[in-house]
């Protein structure tokens, strides 16, 4: 008889992959500008924002460099949030709400993406809390 059972194990994770969709992109500047049509904004698929930050620095991976962002994105509960680890495997992810980590600028009440992100890629204020992988 096969049965599915849950085991909580300890892993090392290193990245935090997004895709969350964005439904007002006008409310985010881009070196100084405003993204009146979300056509600045790097790292754009679609309607969807899919950066992937490094979760020791703040870093997002592919940013281009010398851009600067200052992103309020109204997301509410239509994003995909996923933990990886070294080896970009999915070791936890969660749908729905936009978990605090992605909100270092002020509190986002899980539907808004608000950060400031420098030349360098690095977000600012940048912290790790895993408190979106806490159950409901």
């Amino acid at each position: 008889m096969k049965h599915t059972i849950q085991i909580e194990q300890e892993v090392e994770v290193t990245h935090l992959k997004v895709s969350a969709g964005v439904r007002y992109w006008e409310d985010a500047t881009i070196n100084g500008i405003r993204d009146e049509e979300g056509t600045l904004t790097p790292l754009r698929h679609g309607d969807n924002w899919c950066p992937t930050i490094e979760l020791e620095t703040g870093k997002i991976q592919n940013w281009p460099e010398g851009t600067t962002a200052d992103l309020h994105f109204k997301v509410c509960d239509a994003g995909i949030y996923e933990l990886l680890d070294a080896d970009g495997k999915v070791v936890a992810s969660r749908d729905g709400y936009v978990p605090r980590m992605m909100c270092p600028e002020e509190n986002g009440y899980g539907d808004y993406i608000i950060m400031k992100i420098g030349p360098d890629g690095i977000i600012e204020k940048w912290e790790v809390d895993f408190d979106f992988l806490d159950e409901d």
